[in-house]
């Protein structure tokens, strides 16, 4: 394939307006990382020290390489896989960095498969907290329904396809009909539910613990494991590495700045964390619960406080409905450039959805089955299941070797001019702060990251 000038526009569409944009992609990164990870780690590494590093690695590692996704992607106009390879033929490099197009939509891929697995233990916990099952529950009552959710195949299998099922239906409505018109009515809500959950925090009698937990700081605490699942986090929960923000960015407008539309989006997902811990961890110290309980922190534990709350049923219904608004925002992103690189092979775009959606479904299955039916030590591999498998490869493997090779393409690879032009920065002592970040500064802190996930730190 030859491409000799690159299009001004996608054939999926543009965003009618920047602020669609910022909804999209910041919906994009907010999900289960910011309600259902970040509470956990920063309950286990010390509060507010946490949380100061977090927000520096966000500004010099997430922020810098969330600007070439959106750069890359723009100026391609075209989903990852065919947007890397016109970049690549742009500035007479080889082609073969189209693998790195490819290896972040698979990335997106199989995340997707387990990723609607857990967002369906989401949805059926918003029926449980509506019908009041755990109104006055115990610590064994709580943990003996997830624990019976785990063991159940066919009812995960069920709320893992209801979930797959309403992303895939409005990605293959499209950009316009489909992503946008879901990104007008979930993130408002989304933001409404979090404020009044916040604003019911207020009234447990334990806010300020909340507040001097987020934000008191105290270096004694601050390890240099924490610093690095720090650096961790700013890049994940940006939803980099994936091919989802390159995939919204070739739907932007040309007229719209990417770094003050990257810096809102950096806000709004940041912001949307610590406003999330200001809602769960005022409950946790209400019930004298343990705010680093790990992983259990979202199905064992809130459960557990909700349950013994005035108004807890209400209030926990409202909490887990706010997470898959933030799962479902997510999931259409990640499925997103499979989707177009599909429908820019000549595939209608509800074909493509619907095989690729029940594709990942499948793959999903196997996940379900690792707790319970395959969860033997007979079927594990590395003394792993599938999906702790699933997991380790795409959370410490694929998606930060993905962010570092964008790194490196964006500020080593393609040549200057053309970056400079997309990119338009006014104030030249930005930019130049941005071409530090991205070609040296992000690569090696990624480095370290993948280092520390596999052990060698």
């Amino acid at each position: 394939m030859s491409f000799t000038k690159l299009p001004e526009s996608s054939v999926h569409g543009l965003w009618a307006a920047r602020w669609i944009f910022i909804l999209a992609a910041a919906g994009s990164a907010i999900g289960l990382g910011n309600i259902w990870k970040f509470p956990y780690i920063t309950g286990m590494y010390g509060g507010g020290a946490f949380v100061m590093v977090y927000l520096l690695c966000v500004l010099f590692i997430g922020m810098p390489i969330m600007v070439a996704e959106v750069m890359m992607g723009r100026r391609a106009r075209a989903a990852p896989i065919n947007a890397v390879q016109k970049l690549a033929q742009e500035s007479g490099i080889s082609r073969r960095w189209g693998l790195l197009g490819w290896m972040g939509t698979l990335s997106g891929f199989l995340i997707l498969s387990f990723y609607s697995m857990i967002a369906g233990w989401a949805l059926y916990y918003v029926l449980l907290l509506a019908q009041g099952t755990f109104t006055a529950g115990t610590a064994d009552t709580v943990k003996t329904s997830f624990d019976g959710l785990l063991a159940n195949p066919g009812l995960m299998l069920l709320w893992h396809s209801l979930f797959m099922a309403m992303a895939i239906f409005i990605v293959a409505r499209g950009v316009n009909a489909g992503l946008e018109r879901a990104t007008r009515v979930m993130m408002p809500a989304l933001i409404v539910l979090l404020f009044a959950l916040v604003g019911y925090a207020m009234t447990t009698g334990h806010f300020m613990d909340g507040v001097h937990f987020l934000f008191d700081v105290d270096f004694s605490k601050l390890t240099p494991q924490a610093v690095l699942v720090a650096m961790g986090h700013s890049f994940f929960t940006l939803s980099l590495g994936m091919g989802a923000i390159m995939a919204y960015g070739a739907y932007m407008p040309r007229e719209h700045s990417i770094g003050r539309s990257v810096l809102t989006i950096a806000f709004l997902d940041t912001a949307f964390a610590l406003l999330v811990g200001l809602a769960i961890f005022p409950i946790v110290f209400a019930n004298g619960l343990e705010p680093a309980s790990g992983p259990g922190l979202m199905f064992v534990t809130l459960p557990l406080a909700f349950g013994n709350l005035p108004a807890g049923a209400l209030v926990g219904t409202v909490f887990f409905v706010l997470v898959v608004i933030a799962a479902l925002t997510s999931a259409i992103s990640i499925a997103e450039p499979f989707v177009a690189w599909a429908v820019e092979k000549g595939m209608s775009r509800l074909v493509a959805a619907t095989i690729i959606g029940a594709t990942s479904w499948f793959l999903g299955i196997f996940s379900i089955l690792s707790f319970n039916w395959l969860a033997g030590d007979e079927y594990k591999l590395f003394g792993r299941t599938f999906f702790d498998n699933l997991d380790f490869l795409t959370t410490n493997i694929l998606l930060p070797l993905g962010g570092l090779l964008i790194a490196v393409f964006a500020g080593w690879a393609m040549k200057e001019t053309k970056v400079m032009k997309e990119l338009e920065m006014k104030n030249q002592a930005v930019y130049i702060a941005w071409r530090i970040a991205v070609r040296i500064v992000a690569p090696l802190g990624i480095l370290l990251v993948m280092l520390n996930f596999l052990g060698v730190l």
